[in-house]
């Protein structure tokens, strides 16, 4: 299911940061004026470096089945980079005070749940940006312990059983290529192994630990759901989603009360519907239904709360109703933005989500449902930014080659007229199957704020437009695709705001590699580029996917082609064999440890542009992977993204 794929592929770049340390004061303020002199920027805007929108604090809650309240609901579990790299927190409900509970300084922490019976929690970490996630429990003296020991392994958390008195966590350390599903007591942590993965994605356990549901992609567009009975004698995988045709499936999750399996369909239209299978009649019956995809929906424990968000339009529009009357749930008036990640307390008293926006982001909200009272824990936004300098976005939408219209978010700078018109980005994010949204994002505030217009295009194939746009690019990669980019150029040039003679092209992941096949296929058409962890080599990356991947392998070379039987256009389509072809200035940027896109691709493209007397600069990071997790790294990467483009796109005086 190319969803699937999407989820398993896309760089965590949206955090991507900025270069060297500057400093604040009025002499830093004029060295900053200095700097950008020319720049597109309104009088009474004040102009902010890197640093200042990156020591904006991000916040996460536990996703998934993980527990956000403390058993006693004074408390919500988060993790933060307040420190400059993720760690978990504890912040009280009623006046906001943080309490640290890991102390990391090198690997980013994430909070993964609270323990619903006492105050321990369970929080991953990998190392350095390897993906080889572990698990470990902090317990309430503070001491920790790695649940998931040894080497080369990677596990995660899958959720509690519904007395509580135990949890699942998932590992591939029998098998690198599968996860196998582990049940660990709640008291002593004594784990038994409950099922032993043959080759299926793992996706959900029911409550009562009856049922585990699993999947399996057939191609990049048609996928299967099978449940398995763990209490009975035959636990052969049972395939309750018979169908013809190209039609993908997915997993939400189990009914609070153990009866339905609630999943996703697109069998009834472009939109992925939510749908209930009844485990017992096995009677099937639409849940909720949108003109949009239903992204997630999902009870409270007690299954009196339903919470269900939909991707309308690259933003989520998140609904909590009874779920017992559909009738929606009274709340008090919130701030514009969106809603993420809505997590009830144990008791159902209360309710903790994450709000954010353009030029908000995203703050720990808590919502008491009898008194009906809103209490803002966070404000995250560095009180050095003045709100009022940062961009809201506009979703546009722009004619491509074959006249298909590809919709886009536009940021526009304050100063950007027809009279001080202003050079532009296209942005490009990764995937392949991937989709630029709206919200808080530093490092597009950053590149706006110095002038700079950002086009982040969803070119065909990205997902949250249906079903069809979703696949228009299957085995057409670097070449449909890559034309929707040109045209976004185009676009651009069409506004009459923009600076149409100097465009560049920024992306990360599957968008790096697009940035390097624009300079490669399209050498006349931007005039900058930067790429950031992309793929220059798909004959290399295809054929040496982490093998963690395994479940999601036949659908990405049902997309991409299978190495072994599509070399010749894989080489047709990378970068790399190409690079004689790029004459136009190039920014790389690659983490040491990134092991989907491996440091030897970057290495290669950035050797062979410079033979061609290109000005190319490089940056790598010896402590990321395939993303930025630490704050000082995406500070000296997002500084270096604006000196580039004031090097490369800025109008000769």
């Amino acid at each position: 299911m190319k969803r699937m794929v999407a989820l398993s592929l896309v760089a965590t770049f949206g955090m991507l940061g900025a270069c060297q340390e500057a400093g604040t004061g009025p002499q830093a303020a004029k060295e900053l004026a200095a700097a950008t002199e020319g720049k597109a920027v309104v009088q009474n805007t004040p102009l902010y470096d890197a640093k200042t929108f990156f020591e904006t604090t991000t916040y996460a809650m536990p996703s998934g089945a993980g527990f956000a309240f403390f058993p006693d609901g004074q408390s919500v579990l988060v993790s933060s980079d307040k420190s400059g790299i993720f760690n978990a927190y504890a912040i009280n409900t009623a006046d906001g005070a943080v309490t640290s509970l890991t102390n990391s300084t090198t690997n980013a922490v994430f909070a993964v749940t609270v323990f619903p019976s006492d105050g321990r929690i369970l929080y991953t970490f990998d190392g350095g940006g390897n993906e080889l996630n572990h698990v470990y429990v902090r317990e309430e003296d503070g001491s920790t312990r790695d649940l998931t020991p040894g080497d080369k392994l990677k596990a995660q958390f899958v959720g509690w059983s519904g007395d509580g008195n135990g949890f699942y966590l998932a590992s591939n350390e029998r098998n690198p290529s599968f996860f196998d599903l582990y049940r660990y007591d709640r008291d002593g942590y004594a784990r038994a192994l409950v099922y032993e993965n043959a080759g299926y994605q793992l996706d959900a356990i029911s409550p009562n630990g009856n049922w585990v549901a699993i999947s399996k992609n057939n191609t990049s567009a048609d996928s299967d759901i099978f449940l398995v009975e763990l209490s009975s004698a035959d636990k052969t995988p049972k395939l309750i989603s018979a169908h013809d045709g190209d039609i993908s499936y997915g997993v939400y999750g189990f009914s609070a009360d153990n009866t339905a399996l609630e999943y996703s369909t697109n069998e009834h239209g472009e939109f992925n519907q939510a749908w209930s299978y009844d485990l017992t009649s096995q009677e099937k019956t639409p849940l909720v239904q949108a003109d949009w995809d239903v992204s997630f929906t999902a009870t409270s424990n007690s299954g009196h709360y339903r919470v269900t968000g939909v991707n309308a339009d690259a933003r989520t529009e998140v609904s909590l109703t009874n779920a017992q009357t559909g009738e929606p749930l009274a709340l008090p008036d919130l701030p514009p933005g969106d809603i993420r990640n809505v997590r009830f307390s144990g008791d159902e008293s209360k309710v903790a989500f994450l709000l954010n926006a353009d030029t908000s982001p995203s703050n720990v909200h808590v919502i008491d449902l009898d008194a009906g009272t809103d209490n803002v824990l966070t404000n995250a936004l560095n009180p050095a930014i003045d709100a009022t300098a940062l961009v809201d976005s506009q979703v546009v939408r722009y004619a491509s080659f074959d006249g298909l219209k590809i919709p886009g978010i536009l940021y526009r700078p304050k100063a950007a007229n027809t009279e001080n018109k202003a050079p532009a980005v296209v942005l490009v994010h990764g995937g392949p199957g991937g989709q630029s949204r709206t919200g808080y994002n530093p490092m597009v505030q950053h590149l706006v704020n110095h002038g700079y217009v950002v086009l982040a295009a969803n070119n065909r194939g990205s997902s949250g437009y249906g079903k069809t746009f979703n696949h228009m690019d299957d085995k057409r990669h670097g070449e449909v695709d890559l034309q929707d980019i040109v045209y976004a150029r185009k676009y651009l040039e069409s506004l009459d705001w923009v600076d149409g003679n100097h465009v560049a092209i920024m992306g990360g992941s599957y968008g790096g590699y697009m940035v390097a096949a624009a300079l490669a296929f399209e050498p006349e058409v931007f005039d900058a580029g930067i790429d950031i962890f992309g793929v220059t080599n798909w004959v290399r990356t295809l054929k040496s996917i982490p093998p963690w991947w395994e479940a999601f392998k036949k659908a990405l070379y049902d997309e991409m082609g299978d190495p072994a039987v599509d070399e010749e256009r894989h080489r047709r389509i990378s970068p790399l064999f190409h690079a004689d072809n790029i004459t136009k200035p190039l920014l790389v940027v690659q983490g040491e440890n990134d092991p989907r896109v491996l440091k030897v691709e970057s290495d290669e493209l950035v050797e062979k542009v410079r033979a061609n007397g290109v000005m190319v600069e490089y940056l790598v990071f010896p402590d990321e992977g395939h993303g930025f997790r630490n704050r000082k790294n995406r500070i000296s990467a997002s500084e270096a993204y604006v000196s580039f483009l004031d090097k490369t796109l800025q109008p000769s005086p």
